[in-house]
């Protein structure tokens, strides 16, 4: 179209100020033209091409028409497609030097034009959006509403920002007050899995997720959930004592049993072995356990006991455990397992076929909790528990029933801008057996307020994180992780190669002037560098173990966390030997690591010199109970806890090259695999494992080792921020939890797979103390091919990677 055969006052109002700029350039050469058209008089010049008519042996100018650009030239009379141009228009120097003259013009015009409407263009096609891994924030260089003439706005410059700046901003978006006013919203009486009270919050987290403009959906499964019969409660006969506990052990065996009464502390294999070295006999008993405590969970506690071959198992909580409380009740699980154990290794959709099995880790014998006064006069029968065992039997009946139950796990993203196929997964269990404050309430809080932060930092500050955030919220989080755990089951085959860590948020705040975590190898050097810069960390954790920290500084900042309780007297050197934990089965974060090959962590805030929090899986987990052990100050420790996790998660879909270390595999490797080829060794030694060399079993590891060091070379050799080089290496990081799970075991019977950080005679914890020859053999070699299998995926192509470790 040819602006200016157009009326001005019409056009005018569909261009934009560029556009109008432009316009009046043309304006001001067409004006120019003119001026030369009079002078010449001969002469009408056009922008347009001309060429000979060879008919007429005469010049014609072709005029584009305005309806089609590729209509055909018409004759020369009458035509309103072109005029005839004379022929002396063209003839002799004095129009060569004319047109000459009047292209320096014109020129000289453009450029004056250009340099006053370029600075604007330029300025304009700056805003546009880029896919740079974290976009530059548009910051005001003026009011943008004018000035009192009338102009138009002030440009508005995109600046790139620095980690330090986006993380800040990350940090600022945590506060007290907030906290402290969602803590009020999910402090709810009832809140157990697939009650009204669950099912409430969920629809509320679900509402809120949507409020934010978050892409959301639920995910539901029908789940066996082991609950008490209100019609047959639970007893413990005792003589003429007969007591009824309202807490209990889901996933107990059913049934009545008696026996002798044995005492054996903690249930720990050392605390059996001490009760039959002082020659109290354990088979056909009764066994009397402490609560763990930290020490060993309620499914581990049974599965001991049911080794030795004792009848049933009773627990109860100690004062000395449990902050000097005497008299409440304990609830808890016995499934050795995480998910709905009657439909181990698929999930428990409503149109699933449900076959007739059950999962291997459930126990084949009674469980129950009873109280301390309870507990106190069972050992008085016995003459206290320095004597162990007595000769007086004990009857325990558990009548627990299954109820088919509808479980919510609640989703929502925040996509990534590059590659959002990939994801970091923040997650918080909804339920609880009481009302749940530390175990639920925080990391509910927790959770849904760094979905509102994350969001703002995308809509509000620009932000453009590489790869997608998931924020879940799990039900029936109690019974075992089974929202989650079913969700993997169900799932697994689309997270694959997708889902890059799990960071779980149950449990983040339980005390305050300690701190504990545990962690995939893979995320043990993301946790370190992400506790130095979180600024109530840094001075929490002070120069011990951080000698670069600023002393003067952190003396002026206020942080909640109470400096250097956690590292007090133990150097520098011991920061993962103070602060990792082995990940317990009972981690809600464990199922991601173990059974789904998902690099994973969960951290807690803790009281110094007490292991656990003290009211978990009681009634007593409440608001007050927890100020009390945070002195107040649960809102600030949630924030930090946010801030922490907040950070982690933003550097795994923030940066080119994937936050995950290899070389966290080096020390908890060896230490694996030490023990087990000693054993392997000495076997061969005495002739007791025929046909097998101890060296196939030190080759794998030197394969591991080597691809391990290959990738670091590799990492160290690509720029991170060439694409192709980044997503090579991401692919291989990703591979490296998921090719440690065996591919030679069921998930029926293994269900955590995980060849080092699993449970299972498959893995190599359980080797070095198999001493049957042929199981040994067979294991051995498959253990040995799996860790060649995670090396040759590390290492390079499949075309290249002939003898390549």
């Amino acid at each position: 179209m040819v602006l200016y055969d157009r009326p001005e006052g019409h056009i005018l109002k569909y261009l934009s100020a560029a556009a109008k700029r432009e316009r009046s350039s043309r304006i001001k050469m067409d004006r120019v033209k003119s001026t030369f058209d009079t002078m010449l008089k001969s002469v009408r010049y056009s922008r347009f091409p001309t060429q000979r008519d060879e008919e007429t042996n005469q010049n014609v100018m072709f005029k584009l028409s305005e309806d089609d650009d590729n209509a055909e030239v018409g004759p020369a009379d009458g035509s309103p497609r072109f005029r005839r141009v004379p022929d002396s228009a063209f003839n002799g120097w004095r129009l060569f030097i004319i047109l000459a003259l009047s292209f320096l013009l014109v020129f000289a015009v453009g450029c004056l034009v250009g340099h006053f409407t370029g600075k604007k263009l330029d300025t304009e096609s700056a805003s546009c959006p880029t896919q740079s891994v974290l976009a530059g924030v548009a910051k005001e260089q003026g009011t943008g509403k004018g000035d009192d003439n009338g102009s138009e706005d002030v440009p508005q410059e995109e600046v790139p920002m620095s980690w330090n700046e986006i993380s800040q901003l990350l940090d600022d978006k945590f506060t007290r007050p907030a906290f402290d006013e969602r803590f009020k919203t999910f402090d709810v009486p009832s809140r157990s899995a697939g009650s009204e009270g669950d099912i409430s919050l969920a629809a509320a987290i679900s509402d809120e997720f949507k409020a934010l403009d978050l892409e959301t959906w639920s995910d539901v499964h029908y789940v066996q959930l082991q609950k008490p019969n209100s019609q047959r409660p639970n007893t413990v006969t005792f003589g003429s004592e007969v007591f009824k506990p309202t807490g209990y052990l889901a996933y107990s065996a059913i049934g009545k049993v008696e026996g002798k009464l044995v005492y054996a502390t903690y249930g720990r294999r050392q605390d059996i072995d001490a009760v039959r070295a002082a020659g109290v006999e354990v088979n056909g008993s009764v066994l009397l356990f402490r609560a763990g405590a930290g020490k060993l969970t309620f499914a581990e506690q049974v599965a001991n006991a049911e080794a030795q071959g004792a009848l049933a198992v009773l627990i109860y909580p100690d004062p000395e455990d449990f902050d000097n409380m005497a008299d409440f009740e304990l609830y808890g699980h016995v499934h050795l397992g995480s998910g709905d154990p009657y439909t181990p290794g698929f999930p428990s959709f409503n149109h699933t076929q449900f076959p007739p099995t059950r999962s291997s880790a459930l126990p084949s014998i009674p469980a129950q909790t009873i109280t301390f006064p309870m507990a106190t006069t069972l050992l008085k029968s016995i003459g206290g528990p320095n004597k162990m065992g007595g000769v007086e039997k004990i009857s325990v009946e558990v009548n627990n029933e299954l109820v088919n139950t509808k479980v919510h796990n609640v989703f929502a993203v925040l996509k990534g801008f590059i590659d959002p196929d990939q994801y970091v997964v923040l997650g918080a269990q909804r339920d609880a057996w009481g009302p749940g404050y530390a175990r639920a309430t925080v990391g509910c809080s927790v959770l849904m307020e760094m979905a509102k932060a994350f969001k703002d930092l995308v809509e509000r500050d620009g932000v453009r994180p590489r790869r997608s955030v998931v924020f879940a919220s799990w039900g029936a989080g109690e019974y075992g992780s089974v929202g989650a755990t079913e969700f993997l089951e169900g799932y697994l085959s689309s997270i694959d190669r997708k889902l890059v860590t799990y960071i779980s948020l149950d449990g983040v705040v339980t005390g305050r002037g300690g701190f504990v975590a545990s962690a995939s190898p893979m995320l043990r050097k993301l946790l370190e560098d992400t506790i130095k810069q979180v600024t109530g960390l840094n001075c929490f954790f002070g120069a011990q173990i951080f000698p670069t920290i600023d002393k003067a500084f952190c003396w002026q900042v206020k942080s909640p966390l109470d400096r250097g309780t956690v590292y007090n007297m133990v150097g520098q050197t011991k920061w993962e030997a103070n602060v990792l934990r082995p990940m317990s089965v009972d981690d809600p974060a464990y199922p991601f690591l173990a059974f789904a090959g998902v690099p994973s962590i969960s951290f807690h805030f803790i009281t110094p010199n007490m292991e656990t929090y003290p009211y978990d899986g009681t009634c007593l987990d409440n608001a007050d109970h927890l100020n009390y052990n945070t002195a107040q100050k649960t809102g600030a420790i949630a924030v930090v806890a946010a801030q922490l996790a907040g950070r982690m998660a933003l550097r795994l879909v923030h940066d080119h090259m994937l936050s995950l270390d290899m070389s966290g595999y080096r020390k908890v490797l060896l230490k694996a695999y030490s023990p087990l080829y000693m054993h392997v060794r000495n076997l061969v030694k005495s002739g007791e494992l025929e046909g097998v060399d101890p060296k196939w079993l030190a080759n794998a590891y030197g394969s591991f080792t080597r691809a391990m060091a290959n990738l670091n070379r590799v990492i160290t050799n690509t720029d991170p921020k060439e694409e192709h080089g980044c997503r090579r290496v991401n692919e291989k990081l990703m591979s490296v939890e998921r090719n440690l799970l065996s591919p030679y075991v069921s998930p029926v019977e293994s269900p955590f797979r995980h060849l080092v950080l699993g449970r299972g005679k498959h893995t190599l914890a359980a080797l070095a103390e198999n001493k049957d020859p042929q199981e040994l053999r067979i294991q051995l070699a498959f253990a040995s091919w799996n860790l060649k299998m995670c090396a040759h995926a590390v290492v390079s192509d499949i075309w290249e990677n002939d003898n390549q470790v």
